[in-house]
């Protein structure tokens, strides 16, 4: 995405928890990035699906249905939600950009360990079903299924909103599409409610109840907030500060704890 998060990927993983990171591989220092997944060996990489709010890998008179008149993926997220579900045109552009995603993604060289959606997307059924259905003949393994407990939350002393009723039958259809494709997908998934704001003390308060299992914790890392392309109201500096806490790594230095990628389970 930009320089920045780069750093702070490095960093977390060199000096912090950080096992895995995704990559936009339309992002503006992508390039950057794969440069230094490849410096870094033992950080599993997989692919961060973006069909809104960023660039396509295709030329964008190719998806006119998924771009605005900037060239850029559309923002209007439930709308494009409507179009891809009922317009037989942008639904074939949806499958070409797709494809072409994970093509860019094999042309880094970089192993798959994952795939995941922005703003997990993937959650639509008519995405979903793409990303499985193209990954796989990319060889992808494992797919977020992003389902957070609100239970442990409230446990750490920190309740989420989660996601709303409404999401949790295409979580449930989302799930039974990874199984039924042999993919891994973790039982548990904590970010979402404190999206942009995974602070130290949150990960310090959630760690210790930890449901058993494979579970997925996600960061938005950046060595300073504001850079060009940030999200409003994002504490990345203070998420990257989270991953590289001394308390934290302690937390994770027990026998009931594994780190890793998917690839690693």
């Amino acid at each position: 995405m930009a320089p920045e998060v780069n750093a702070a990927v490095e960093e977390a993983h060199r000096h912090g928890i950080l096992t895995a990171a995704s990559l936009m591989v339309t992002g503006a220092a992508s390039a950057e990035a794969v440069a230094l997944a490849r410096r870094l060996p033992t950080l599993r990489t997989g692919l961060h699906v973006v069909l809104l709010e960023g660039v396509p890998a295709l030329p964008p008179e190719k998806v006119p249905g998924l771009v605005g008149p900037d060239g850029r993926f559309r923002t209007d997220m439930v709308r494009m939600s409507v179009d891809i579900a009922f317009r037989p045109r942008v639904r074939a552009e949806l499958r070409a950009e797709i494809e072409a995603q994970f093509l860019a993604y094999r042309a880094t060289g970089l192993a798959l360990d994952h795939v995941n959606a922005h703003k997990h997307f993937h959650l639509h059924p008519v995405i979903a079903r793409d990303i499985i259905a193209i990954g796989r003949r990319f060889g992808v393994r494992a797919l977020r299924v992003p389902r957070e407990p609100a239970a442990v939350l409230a446990r750490a002393g920190f309740p989420g909103r989660g996601f709303p009723p409404p999401v949790t039958p295409w979580l449930r259809l989302l799930a039974g599409r990874a199984r039924a494709a042999g993919l891994h997908a973790p039982d548990a998934v904590f970010g979402l409610a404190w999206s942009g704001g995974m602070s130290a003390s949150r990960l310090r308060g959630l760690i210790p109840h930890l449901p058993p299992g494979l579970v997925e914790i996600y960061f938005h890392p950046a060595t300073r907030d504001g850079f060009d392309g940030a999200a409003a109201g994002y504490r990345y500096q203070g998420e990257l500060e989270a991953l590289t806490d001394p308390g934290v790594a302690a937390l994770m230095r027990t026998p009931e704890v594994t780190l890793g990628g998917f690839a690693d389970f």
